[in-house]
């Protein structure tokens, strides 16, 4: 029996066999690297995203997030300081040696992002805006994909298929949690479609578990889980003072839990033979 041909051409193993590998200036994500992208959810003012980005390039952190445009269920929910949040996260990444990793919202504010973000985030709402991704896929900077909250892995998948059909190859997904009947955390991680991912698509993978469980508690454990899962990286939200924030206090972690975040991210890439991307050493080239 002929195997069934899959709807998605360019993402598949069946279109390039080799792993991508995404470029920065100060870093690599992909191949035998596993990244570590932190910062807040959202840019609130100067002295927090500062604070919290002096502390993170202490430990090495290569790549920053942060919201400056904030879609939020509530209407009246804190919606981001926008250009003036772009504006701090560039001038406190570009202090620190950092990349900046920002969600865009529409077609109309790409060519703004564009400006100071290295990588642009489609956020979980936005995975299947067409219009979006026919922009994104006309840029040369890297975006990352997250996959909607109640979305397959072939629409993930195809979602992914629009912005590499339009010339745009440097795509990764992000794993945040799906829709489920389960309240226990703000989402489900679905930990299972990682390798799952990593078998049908060489595109890299990374899995965000703050927004994929809502519970700072769980975050540490859930990366470990994440990076033996297969992940080339995690994404997680730290602030200074995450019980003051703006946005998504109660999934941020303490400086101090980070610490301990980082601690067991070396041990687990020990144990793969793999390189946590703190470590510039065996940054590749």
């Amino acid at each position: 029996m002929e195997n069934k041909r899959k709807p998605y051409q360019l993402v598949s193993r069946e279109w390039k066999k080799e792993n991508t590998i995404i470029k920065l200036k100060n870093t690599s994500i992909g191949g035998g690297n596993i990244s570590l992208i932190a910062g807040p959810c959202a840019v609130e003012n100067e002295d927090q995203i500062f604070t919290i980005c002096e502390f993170l390039s202490k430990q090495n952190v290569k790549i920053l997030r942060g919201g400056a445009y904030k879609p939020r269920t509530s209407p009246y929910s804190f919606q981001g300081l926008k250009k003036d949040g772009l504006i701090l996260m560039r001038n406190a990444a570009d202090k620190y040696g950092m990349s900046v990793i920002t969600e865009v919202m529409d077609t109309n504010l790409v060519e703004e992002v564009y400006q100071y973000a290295d990588i642009l985030q489609v956020g979980t709402r936005n995975m299947q805006n067409y219009q979006l991704l026919r922009a994104l896929s006309k840029i040369d900077k890297p975006v990352m994909l997250k996959r909607g909250m109640s979305s397959t892995m072939e629409e993930w998948l195809l979602a992914a298929e629009y912005i590499l059909s339009g010339g745009n190859d440097k795509v990764m997904l992000c794993e945040r949690g799906i829709r489920t009947f389960e309240n226990a955390t703000r989402n489900t991680l679905d930990l299972g479609i990682v390798p799952l991912l990593k078998s049908v698509s060489h595109l890299p993978v990374i899995v965000d578990p703050s927004q994929g469980t809502g519970l700072r508690e769980i975050v540490v454990p859930m990366s470990m889980a994440a990076v033996l899962a297969g992940a080339d990286g995690v994404m997680v939200e730290v602030h200074n003072q995450p019980e003051e924030a703006l946005s998504d206090g109660d999934q941020s972690l303490y400086f101090d839990q980070f610490n301990d975040l980082v601690t067991k991210l070396k041990r687990t890439a020990k144990v793969l033979d793999k390189n946590l991307d703190l470590e510039s050493e065996k940054i590749l080239a």
